[in-house]
């Protein structure tokens, strides 16, 4: 099982974010892609996620000798950045409930066991607009960790969390890395990728 990226190519109006980016990350594996701010590392996640399209090149996932096109790429992706929006006006009950309709749990997790693991048992009732940026990235890393997905990426992941936050992803990442592929962009944040078997600069994989 793999995610191939061949040639891929991001512009933005008349300007180039990369070319020529070609990879094969293995499924499971564990990757961290290191970088400076601006060198494209969040774009690059972003069209690995599906959210956004290349202006050029392919990409291929496999998973269990099928193709997946990427219309369905969604269906086996998580993904967690600080500038990914929650619905803040829901509660956090109703969010959770609404997103595992799209991309259900693991086996055995269950949506309060999720919001247990995320420390927000007593945020049940609170809308999302109503939490701290630490509350709403517990929230985005939990719910990225423990869908059922073959492929969790992770942008900044240590954003917004305090000392005691970061201990607790970092339990989370060595709990539920397992078997999956997991690709961390960073900007040099330890913390953040310290369970990752490979280590990439970005300007390996861009010219």
């Amino acid at each position: 099982m793999s995610l191939n990226l061949i040639n891929i190519a991001k512009k933005y109006n008349r300007n180039w974010v990369f070319r020529n980016a070609c990879y094969q990350f293995e499924i499971p594996g564990s990757y961290v892609i290191h970088g400076p701010n601006g060198s494209g590392k969040s774009t690059l996640l972003k069209i690995l996620s599906g959210f956004l399209t290349p202006t050029k090149g392919e990409l291929k996932l496999q998973i269990n000798s099928n193709y997946i096109t990427t219309e369905n790429w969604s269906n086996h992706i998580a993904y967690a950045a600080p500038y990914y929006e929650l619905i803040e006006e829901m509660y956090l009950e109703e969010f959770v409930s609404f997103y595992i309709k799209f991309k259900p749990l693991q086996k055995g997790v269950s949506q309060n066991d999720l919001i247990k693991i995320a420390y927000l048992e007593e945020a049940k009732d609170k809308q999302i607009k109503n939490f701290s940026s630490g509350m709403k990235q517990r929230l985005k890393l939990s719910l990225a960790w423990l869908s059922e997905v073959s492929i969790v990426l992770l942008d900044e992941p240590c954003s917004n969390l305090d000392a005691k936050g970061i201990e607790w992803y970092k339990n989370l990442a060595k709990e539920y890395s397992k078997n999956k592929l997991i690709i961390v962009c960073s900007n040099g944040i330890e913390d953040e990728f310290s369970f990752c078997k490979k280590s990439l600069d970005i300007g390996i994989l861009i010219k």
